[in-house]
């Protein structure tokens, strides 16, 4: 029974730092990366669809991305999602080719991208530590209703809080590793 509050513990808390390494994605550093677009929805006949579902993207130098619809009438729809979407970019069409040129970071910017990535990575660590309340207390219920000693109790608590420690210590390795990442020039 403890091990399956364990067990499930861990996979939340697994599932909490593949989140943050999702959304670190999307935060532009300075090279190209396909996955910098995966956010970003066009209208497809009516339909918000994923960028990556109507066109092709790809790398074409560390600071140019392509993104070539498969419909040469989704060229304009591509083109406004991606002029309209949060990361500032100013998409030049060539025929049905979207060159989307990234502009290099300022030192101001990749401050404040520094602090996005450091709040993203607290978020993280929330869920972590709030995965661990819900264990613990799963754990209390249990000794109240004498389904296990004391001293499991006790070693269960400390189980817990080694797993939460050591997935606490991976994401501020995250963390760190996209902040040496946004300061790369």
């Amino acid at each position: 029974m403890l091990q399956d509050i364990k067990k499930d513990a861990a996979e939340r808390m697994v599932k909490s730092i593949d989140a943050l390494r999702n959304e670190l994605k999307k935060l532009r550093t300075g090279r190209a990366h396909t996955s910098l677009l995966d956010h970003i929805t066009v209208e497809y006949y009516g339909s918000p669809v994923p960028l990556s579902q109507v066109a092709n993207i790809g790398v074409e130098d560390s600071r140019t991305l392509t993104i070539t619809p498969w419909e040469r009438t989704m060229v304009q729809a591509v083109e406004k999602a991606v002029m309209t979407s949060d990361l500032g970019l100013n998409p030049n069409t060539a025929g049905t080719v979207i060159r989307v040129p990234l502009p290099p970071l300022t030192e101001e910017r990749r401050r404040d991208m520094g602090k996005v990535v450091r709040h993203e990575g607290e978020n993280a660590k929330v869920a972590i530590r709030n995965i661990r309340r819900d264990a613990l207390h799963t754990v209390k219920e249990l000794l109240k209703e004498k389904e296990i000693s004391e001293d499991d109790d006790r070693r269960a608590h400390e189980e817990i809080q080694q797993l939460t420690d050591k997935h606490i210590a991976i994401v501020d390795k995250v963390v760190e590793e996209k902040e040496q990442e946004l300061l790369e020039v």
